[in-house]
């Protein structure tokens, strides 16, 4: 499995979203660094980023590659799980099944519905258009215009550098395949009922067309560590669209991480 790092310190593994890669992610980057002290592992997932996607056809392998992939670098060393869209969903059963080394799940824009049909989610919405913005995104506009909420050159340079090569490297095939079989096997907030109380993060978008932001605060009670937010302003490029209010708060979830570890 590909796997970008920087840093050293304590594991902070960090994965994309469904079709993209690991440079999804590295807008956090900088406010990660800042904090010290962390190990990043960007992680390609099995059809992205040049990992091959072997024998995995599920979510529920995927999460098992992951699971491998982090025992083979870190062992049993604690670590801190944030995952993005389809990655939010990995992270969340990674967090479960490694409970007792798991220092703090983020999820930003995280799945947490798997079905399409079954997701609460609002109807797509753009707050702003921008004309030159669509104008520099270039031969990539459809792609950008169809989840920008606000949409700005600032935002399309992002998702030009961050979103569009992996979407263009994508093992299409293989996605597929997953996709067929793209509902873990049961929810781990299901499986494992105790409430997660290690420092969390849900951050959701109020315009996220894709995965909306009321399933995942219906699972609230579940994570009484975590601060859930969801952002005005924003889709499923959260992160992105709202980069310095992301920054802050992945840095509050950094800190309650800390904290807790004395």
């Amino acid at each position: 499995m590909n796997v970008v790092e920087h840093g050293t310190g304590t594991p902070l593994v960090l994965l994309h979203g469904f079709g993209l890669d690991h440079r999804v992610l590295l807008p956090l980057d900088p406010v990660l660094e800042a904090a010290g002290g962390w190990r990043r592992l960007y992680v390609d997932l099995p059809g992205a980023g040049g990992t091959p996607v072997g024998d995995v056809a599920s979510t529920q392998d995927v999460v098992a590659a992951v699971e491998d992939e982090l025992e083979r670098r870190i062992g049993d060393e604690p670590f801190a799980v944030l995952g993005q869209s389809f990655g939010g969903m990995v992270a969340r059963q990674v967090a479960h099944d490694l409970r007792p080394r798991v220092l703090g799940l983020a999820t930003v824009a995280g799945v947490f519905v798997a079905e399409h049909a079954r997701r609460d989610v609002p109807p797509a919405t753009v707050l702003r258009a921008d004309p030159a913005a669509l104008a520099l995104a270039g031969e990539a506009a459809a792609d950008y215009a169809e989840g920008a909420v606000v949409q700005s050159e600032a935002h399309v340079r992002a998702f030009l550098e961050h979103v569009r090569p992996g979407l263009l490297a994508a093992d299409t095939r293989a996605l597929a395949r997953i996709a067929a079989r793209y509902a873990l096997d049961r929810e781990p907030e299901d499986v494992d009922p105790e409430p997660f109380t290690a420092p969390g993060l849900v951050l959701t978008a109020r315009q996220d067309h894709v995965v909306g932001y009321e399933d995942a605060w219906a699972r609230r009670s579940h994570y009484p560590r975590t601060t859930f937010v969801v952002l005005d302003a924003a889709g499923h490029d959260v992160q992105l669209e709202q980069p310095a209010v992301t920054a802050a708060l992945v840095a509050d979830w950094l800190a309650r991480m800390r904290a807790d570890a004395g």
